[in-house]
């Protein structure tokens, strides 16, 4: 109290300090004064309230526990008065046997007499249900039923009180009731034949569909009294539980299965689209059943039931099943798409189990799988396999087509552009097109698969189809008459070597989400390139063979006195030219280069072969302007037919050559010689040798000095530019006339 007291004096004193920190603050002590008399008034008022009520509270409690004390004494009391009279009652009661005896027996007759009537007119009651049932009467067949069944068991529950183990009578009350059991049956029967057309029922009369719920949920109620019965007395009547509750959904489920087995209405033999007929017949089966289901048939079932889930999973089994066995067939290759395809992307989508009316009851992601994985591995294995097989028959026979093409005495077709094509690359990617199409519908991976399995093939394809252009050209050089159109058709082949080109790529751009090169690709494009290059080549040999015998014409002593074989070649080639320009881009401007290159070429072959020696500066000169002319000639030609930028230095080495032989003071040859050999720097020594030998005045020892002088300050070729001398051999003869100068030369 005094520790309490001295912090409350300190607290006031802190309190006043506050109160009076400055002068002016002294006037207003009267009213802090006044203030805190309130406040101390107030508190003072609280303190006695709270411990008024705490005191009343403490009185009230004493005298409630002054009445319990006073009722516990009162109950002890009569505890004890109960108890004695117990005590004196237990002979009393232990005489009363025969009244409790009295009493059953009086209940049993009661029971007895009270059933009289029904057990008199069970005959008569059997009779009327039959008919009740023939008439599909069903909700009063049933109530005459529990009527003979009460009265039934009744009667059996009674004996079994008075003598459970006298079993005679048990049989003899089983035996007048036996046809009861019967009608059960009977009933049972009506009941599962409404239930197996259930889906036409409840559209045709759903009163039926719930008059045969309520009649099951009855008996439900009746097994689950029996059932608690037998737990107290250990009596169950004949038949019990009935348990047609189970039994009502096994026959659903047995109809589920039966509708969906019985959708198949043709076989393969019959009809060769068996399977998507059936796949169909079940997709629309199974959606416009569950449409019934969600719209009439869950009202005629109790809530708790979980009808539409119920009746959804027994077609997603039943359905699950069926697929299976069809699984486990041996499909073809287009049966087994149509199944993955109809299980994978149909089933779940918004034609099937995902239709917007059955969306909002059922959660498709919830559904198992149709086909274990395993299943569908092995499926699309053999897929693939029997894909393989048949693709590799597919283009077989397609390059069998086009090869008889080949043979036809007329032109082949053309795009719009004007380019000769065959009909080959479009039947080849129609039949990509077709399986990756329906790849797709299967699944992505299984698409880039089977794009791999298609450039895979193709690769093997192509090669094939080197080997027949091949073969078609050899054949044709065996009979150059035949084909008629054999050019059109070597332009054709050419051709579809780019359109190969791009339909893989338009394929790929399509089917493949990869934009990586693969192996593949790199062959494929090799093996096209290939084929094209060896196509333009086989078309410049037909040139060729064409204009053998006027490039043999060329450098001769007729060449020198007259003659028109450059311009015979020049119009053969432009003629040509005029059908090589139906060749696609890149190969028709690869091509003209090629033929270019071949023409001067050849032209300087025979400059090689020393099939003249000029006699003197007047023939030499005259030669030279021939030459000069016919470069001009070739380059006319070539530059009208786009053969590109090389035109002018392949037609220059014609003109370069020329000025070796115009050269009239032969003390300069060997700066004009310089000058070739710095222009074509792939000129070798025979060369040089070749055309000093044709030229005819170039002394032994200039000779030697011109070849020592050049072999000396040898011209390094880069190989930036495409090489003319380096295919040109020279003929034995020139090249015995090099050696011996050789031998001179080192004998020297």
């Amino acid at each position: 109290m005094e520790e309490t007291s001295r912090e409350a004096v300190a607290t006031a004193v802190q309190r006043v300090a506050g109160m009076l920190q400055r002068s002016d603050q002294l006037d207003k002590v009267e009213q802090y004064r006044r203030r805190e008399a309130r406040k101390k008034a107030s508190v003072e008022a609280r303190l006695k309230a709270a411990i008024q009520s705490q005191l009343d509270g403490v009185r009230t409690g004493l005298t409630q526990l002054h009445s319990a004390l006073l009722d516990v004494k009162d109950i002890q009391g009569s505890l004890a008065d109960v108890s004695k009279d117990w005590r004196q009652s237990i002979n009393t009661i232990e005489n009363l046997k025969d009244v409790k005896d009295a009493v059953v027996q009086h209940s049993q007759l009661a029971s007895a007499v009270e059933n009289l009537k029904n057990i008199f007119s069970v005959p008569q009651i059997v009779s009327g249900t039959k008919l009740l049932i023939e008439q599909a009467e069903l909700l009063q067949a049933h109530r005459k039923l529990m009527e003979l069944e009460c009265s039934r068991d009744d009667l059996m529950y009674e004996q079994y009180r008075m003598d459970s183990k006298n079993t005679s009578d048990m049989n003899l009350i089983s035996i007048y009731f036996e046809d009861v059991q019967e009608l059960s049956d009977e009933l049972a029967k009506q009941l599962w034949m409404v239930l197996q057309r259930s889906m036409g029922t409840v559209r045709r009369d759903p009163t039926m569909l719930v008059s045969v719920v309520r009649i099951i949920e009855r008996e439900e109620k009746i097994d689950r009294r029996m059932v608690d019965r037998k737990k107290q007395t250990g009596f169950i009547p004949p038949g019990r539980p009935k348990r047609w509750k189970d039994k009502m959904f096994e026959v659903l489920e047995g109809t589920v299965s039966t509708r969906i087995e019985g959708t198949q209405s043709v076989t393969r033999e019959a009809d060769k689209m068996w399977l998507v007929r059936l796949l169909e017949i079940t997709r629309k089966y199974v959606l416009d059943d569950l449409i019934i289901v969600k719209n009439l048939m869950v009202q005629c079932f109790p809530q708790h039931y979980n009808t539409f889930n119920r009746f959804f999973s027994l077609y997603h089994n039943a359905v699950s099943t069926r697929v299976k066995e069809l699984a486990s067939e041996d499909l073809e290759a287009n049966e087994i798409v149509s199944l993955l395809t109809w299980v994978l992307n149909t089933y779940k989508s918004a034609e099937m189990m995902g239709h917007p009316e059955l969306f909002s009851e059922c959660d498709i992601n919830q559904l198992e799988p149709l086909l274990p994985q395993d299943v569908v591995d092995d499926l699309l294995s053999k897929y693939v396999k029997t894909f393989t097989s048949n693709i590799t028959g597919w283009l077989r026979k397609a390059l069998q087509t086009d090869k008889k093409d080949w043979q036809k005495e007329t032109e082949p077709e053309a795009d719009q552009d004007g380019y000769y094509q065959t009909t080959l690359p479009a039947i080849v990617f129609q039949m990509f097109e077709q399986n990756l199409q329906v790849a797709a519908q299967i699944d992505g991976d299984f698409k880039e698969q089977v794009l791999k399995l298609c450039l895979k093939q193709m690769n093997t394809f192509l090669i094939r189809y080197r080997e027949e252009a091949v073969t078609y050209k050899e054949e044709h050089l065996r009979e150059r008459q035949l084909p008629q159109c054999y050019v059109q058709y070597m332009i054709a082949i050419i051709n579809n070597c780019q359109t190969f080109k791009e339909s893989i790529n338009s394929l790929k751009r399509k089917y493949s989400q990869s934009s990586e090169p693969t192996d593949s690709d790199a062959a494929i494009e090799k093996t096209l390139n290939e084929v094209a290059k060896e196509g333009c080549q086989f078309l410049l040999d037909e040139v060729f063979l064409d204009l053998e015998h006027h490039l043999n014409e060329l450098l001769t002593r007729k060449w020198v006195t007259g003659s028109h074989a450059v311009d015979t070649i020049c119009v053969t080639v432009e003629d040509y030219f005029n059908d090589f320009n139906k060749i696609k881009k890149p190969f028709n401007q690869e091509m003209t280069s090629e033929a270019l290159r071949r023409v001067v070429v050849e032209y300087i072959k025979a400059v090689m072969q020393k099939r003249i020696t000029f006699k003197n500066a007047d023939e030499r000169r005259e030669g030279a302007e021939r030459m000069i002319k016919e470069a001009d000639q070739f380059k006319f030609l070539f530059r009208k037919l786009a053969a590109g930028e090389d035109t002018d230095r392949l037609c220059g080495a014609i003109a370069a050559i020329a000025e070796v032989f115009k050269l009239t003071d032969p003390t300069l040859l060997f700066l004009e010689v310089t000058t070739l050999v710095s222009k074509y720097p792939d000129i070798r020594e025979e060369h040089i040798q070749a055309l000093l030998a044709v030229r005819g005045d170039a002394s032994r020892e200039m000779r030697q000095m011109i070849i020592g002088t050049l072999s000396e300050n040898k011209v390094s070729y880069s190989g930036l530019t495409q090489p003319i001398f380096k295919d040109i051999t020279v003929p034995t003869n020139t090249m015995t006339t090099m050696t011996s100068m050789a031998t001179a030369k080192l004998l020297k």
